[in-house]
């Protein structure tokens, strides 16, 4: 067995792609989902989580990997409320497990989750794709930011919840005491709370890094590179708490290398995230195609790291580019991530061919 291709999917009503088309791109065996109408800190109805399971099941694929159990504010922040809402998260976590869900994704950013300054900034070729303008965002009001990312709201954005953001002003004035230290501090209190239970249930949580890895409108952002990802998986030293690599966010800061941190933690790897960008010489950066010379990330190179260091476990391709005229939530269109897929399963399988070549040649050089 080895790397199992999974595939982002919003819910019924809440996607432009259906559980028909996901199953007929090759090789994917699941959905990554979650319940995006229950509110952050909330606990998962257990009717709900059954619906998507059976929604999925009758397409034959699983529900392994969730995306995400969302932290609520008040557990980053550390505030005393924070334990009503752990609660909450532990006993998600065991009716999570009840339907067979092997994987949690989770972020510990505050306020925002990923960041863009622009959903439809066109390419050389047309198609048009998410951008992030380094300078912009300095500038730009996060209230207009807001709006940026809610301007099609018949379809839910992940982290640009209206209703998480309707109390924007409170929660910057909430974080402005907050330093990364603290952050830290209320990360590793969380984790000291949820991962025995997700080691009782057999779950992995799998944080996945800041995007983008550095901090914006003065908030602190943690889990950025190497470094971090060594420190987080020191909190709490279980298999059960671990990383969901992702190459687009950590690939928007050129010094991160990848290819060393899957090399390092491969055995804290449940979930990968596979994209490139194309990094420019300001600090902007735009998603691109997944292909290695379209961006700045060496995707390849990634692949191949999965593959010698024996991943066996989930991935899915990460935004695409929006093609063909397609109307598509940002970053979340079919085309371009089918091809994607195609593109990653291109490269692994020319891995796995290679592999018995090199074993025989490395026999027959250890016989003479």
């Amino acid at each position: 067995m080895g790397l199992r291709m999974v595939f982002r999917w919003f819910g019924e009503g809440n996607d432009t792609v259906s559980l028909d088309h996901i199953k007929q791109i090759p090789g994917v065996e699941g959905i990554v989902w979650a319940l995006h109408d229950v509110p952050a800190g909330d606990e998962w109805p257990m009717e709900k989580i059954i619906a998507v399971r059976d929604q999925a099941a009758a397409h034959h694929l699983h529900i392994d990997v969730v995306e995400s159990v969302n932290v609520h504010e008040d557990i980053k922040l550390g505030l005393p409320t924070r334990d009503k809402y752990i609660d909450n998260y532990v006993k998600t976590i065991e009716k999570l497990a009840q339907a067979g869900v092997k994987v949690i994704c989770y972020n510990f950013m505050p306020v925002f989750d990923w960041a863009r300054t622009e959903l439809y900034k066109r390419l050389e070729d047309g198609s048009t794709a998410l951008f992030f303008e380094k300078s912009k965002i300095h500038g730009i009001d996060p209230f207009d930011l807001v709006q940026t990312i809610n301007q099609n709201s018949s379809l839910t954005m992940p982290g640009w919840e209206p209703e998480r953001l309707a109390h924007l002003t409170s929660l910057f004035e909430a974080y402005r005491s907050v330093t990364s230290e603290d952050l830290w501090d209320h990360l590793a209190y969380f984790l000291e709370a949820v991962i025995p239970t997700a080691e009782r249930c057999g779950i992995t949580m799998a944080i996945h890094p800041d995007d983008p890895p550095w901090p914006i409108f003065g908030l602190p952002r943690i889990i950025t590179g190497q470094d971090s990802l060594r420190r987080l998986l020191s909190l709490v030293d279980s298999p059960s708490n671990g990383i969901t690599l992702c190459s687009g966010s950590l690939g928007a800061n050129p010094d991160n290398d990848i290819i060393a941190m899957i090399h390092e933690f491969a055995d804290r790897i449940p979930f990968a995230h596979i994209r490139n960008v194309r990094v420019y010489e300001n600090g902007d950066f735009i998603e691109t195609s997944h292909r290695t010379q379209d961006g700045t990330v060496d995707i390849a190179g990634i692949v191949k790291a999965y593959h010698d260091t024996g991943f066996t476990g989930y991935a899915r391709p990460d935004h695409g580019r929006h093609l063909w005229g397609e109307q598509c939530r940002p970053g979340y269109g079919l085309y371009d991530r089918a091809m994607g897929i195609m593109y990653l399963w291109g490269l692994w399988d020319a891995y796995q061919k290679l592999q018995p070549t090199a074993e025989k040649r490395d026999t027959h050089e250890s016989i003479a």
